[in-house]
């Protein structure tokens, strides 16, 4: 008997403990459920044993709230408080539930003791100033980190809980405050820091008073250098190159980096096509720094800016590609060829072939960069790629396909040896290969670099649209074979031989196709108002179609940068933003329209 008593003792608390969790479970579901009369009748029964206040305070204590029961409510807290005196949710639920009753004071008065418990704690102050926010009572937890705060007469704690919290509270100018606090503790923060400013500060004016605080901080603590990287980061994040590069150049001087930052400064300006800033960036790099590396590295960046900026300002003019040539020969006959220089002489080699025709020119340096020895293994290759394109101006494709194959062969699973296989495709389709070339494609789409795999699945898109249609595939050859003479740089010959195909082939698929090359071309040759009477051919008959926003926003483009007509610019770029708002180029139409109109973008 004595041995049953003992199992009995042992037994029945096991299986009461059980029964009371499946009561749980089943009072929670009625809870989701929206039966709470159901649920809050056994949530009643549970809270009277202390071990389950904890599982059911929740739900049960918003029952009660939802139900304007405050007696029972009042009752049920001070239970809980009595038995978990020093649970800051049931504290806060007790000051929640005297608001619902109206005795705001009263209300007040719990939370402020509630925060003055807590402050010694850090884990007690952070869960009530969370618990807080879920409240919807951000100023209490406001009011809790800067009481902790006070209480440990550090001014830098809390730092990042107080920035989120006024960000809550809209409160940006203490918001910024505390980020920069928090990103001046360690040099890891400053990346986080600007990763959440990135997101917060999407308008014009949040930027600029950014900046503004930026500058005055600058100005206060000239010692500190997290508030000239800061005021860099966001002078780029506006595309405003200039400032970015005299907090560059302060900040290279006072840690004597020899120009390292404004070159980095040069090198954005440049990707970003700002060529005159760039050059002017890299000028003042090649004057300050003579003695240095950077001083080579500037001298060649100055040329490629004005390289960059020649061939893009249509019609190229053929002077100006002579006068490039020459400053890359000067380059080369004051510091001589090397692993600083032999890059820009195979720069030299590139405008010898595609502008001046000067092909034999191009060769010769090109083969002697390949033979040099203790050559970069990709420049080898890149500039085995640009022999390859240069055989295909002079007809010999064999040779070409030849020379990407071996690049693609000692690259393999690498970019420039997925360029070469691109070359190879692009080589199959011009020739009409179409399947062979697609093969090549298909592979390029998964390409480790964006820019080749969107080339790949361009090229495979058009071949695949223009050939099912056509089991000949003869329209889509003239066409190849038309592109092929654009790589040449026969522009007006393909010209005339795209045109010539709309006669041909009227309201084919390539159609809009064929209007986008014309269009290209004759921007190329300076033909401005052609171009854009064969892009208001595709906004006129393909307006949905791939290169719809692609047509609208080149004239918007040709307007401003050409014509200079911004009136119609604007209007075009406003279109746009209606007519396209999906479109990749949203953002920059915004932005153009803006500057058009005059708003202050910088």
């Amino acid at each position: 008997m004595k041995r049953l008593f003992y199992l009995c003792i042992i037994i029945l608390p096991t299986l009461v403990a059980a029964q009371n969790s499946d009561q749980v479970q089943l009072a929670n579901e009625y809870y989701i459920n929206g039966e709470t009369e159901k649920a809050r009748d056994i949530y009643e029964k549970l809270s009277s044993n202390p071990q389950y206040i904890q599982q059911v305070h929740n739900n049960y204590f918003s029952i009660l709230i939802a139900a304007a029961d405050y007696k029972s409510a009042e009752k049920y807290l001070k239970k809980a408080l009595k038995y978990y005196p020093t649970n800051v949710y049931y504290q806060i639920d007790e000051g929640i539930l005297y608001q619902e009753m109206g005795q705001i004071d009263k209300a007040d008065k719990i939370f402020i003791e509630t925060i003055e418990k807590a402050k010694e704690n850090k884990y007690l102050i952070r869960t009530a100033a969370q618990y807080f926010i879920s409240k919807q009572l951000t100023t209490y937890a406001l009011q809790a980190y800067q009481s902790a705060r006070k209480n440990e007469k550090d001014k830098t704690s809390y730092a990042l809980e107080l920035a989120n919290t006024y960000r809550l509270l809209n409160q940006r100018s203490e918001m910024i405050d505390e980020y920069l606090l928090f990103a001046s503790l360690r040099p890891n923060n400053l990346t986080y820091v600007k990763n959440i400013l990135q997101n917060l500060l999407q308008k014009e004016e949040d930027i600029q008073n950014f900046k503004d605080i930026l500058i005055d901080k600058v100005q206060k603590h000239p010692n500190e250098n997290i508030y000239p990287e800061l005021l860099i980061w966001v002078s780029l994040q506006q595309n405003d190159f200039m400032s970015a590069y005299i907090q560059a150049r302060a900040v290279d001087k006072k840690n004597k980096t020899f120009g390292n930052r404004v070159m980095q400064i040069g090198n954005i300006a440049l990707e970003n096509k700002a060529y005159d800033d760039a050059i002017e960036i890299y000028s003042y790099v090649s004057k300050a720094y003579p003695n240095t590396g950077n001083y080579i590295i500037s001298r060649r960046q100055i040329i490629k800016a004005r390289e960059e900026k020649v061939k893009n300002d249509f019609p190229v003019e053929i002077q100006a590609i002579r006068e490039l040539t020459y400053d890359y020969k000067q380059l080369i006959l004051d510091i001589g060829v090397n692993a600083q220089t032999i890059e820009a002489y195979r720069s030299k080699a590139l405008l010898h072939a595609f502008y001046l025709d000067e092909l034999d020119s191009a060769i010769n340096i090109l083969n002697e960069i390949i033979a040099a020895p203790r050559i970069n293994p990709e420049l080898k290759a890149k500039s085995k790629l640009n022999l390859g394109d240069i055989y295909l101006l002079t007809e010999d494709p064999w040779e070409a396909t030849l020379l990407y194959s071996q690049v693609e062969k000692d690259n393999k699973d690498s970019p420039i040896g997925y360029e070469a296989k691109l070359k190879n495709a692009q080589l199959n389709y011009f020739q009409g290969n179409f399947e062979l070339a697609k093969s090549h494609l298909d592979i390029l789409k998964m390409a480790t670099t964006r820019e080749i795999a969107n080339d790949a699945m361009s090229l495979s898109l058009l071949i695949q649209d223009n050939t099912v249609l056509d089991s000949s595939d003869f329209v889509m050859k003239e066409f190849a074979s038309i592109e092929l003479m654009l790589f040449q740089n026969k522009k007006d010959s393909a010209l005339s031989a795209f045109s010539n195909m709309l006669k041909r082939y009227p309201g084919h698929t390539l159609t809009d196709e064929i209007y986008w090359k014309m269009a290209k071309i004759n921007l190329e040759l300076g033909n401005f108002e052609n171009a854009l009477l064969e892009l208001q051919a595709i906004l006129s008959g393909y307006p949905t179609d791939i290169l719809g926003d692609d047509a609208m926003f080149l004239s918007a483009e040709i307007y401003e940068k050409h014509l200079y007509d911004y009136t119609k610019a604007m209007e075009i770029y406003q279109n746009f933003l209606i007519t396209y708002p999906g479109s990749v180029y949203v953002a920059e139409a915004r932005k153009r329209f803006r500057q058009l109109r005059g708003d202050h973008i910088n």
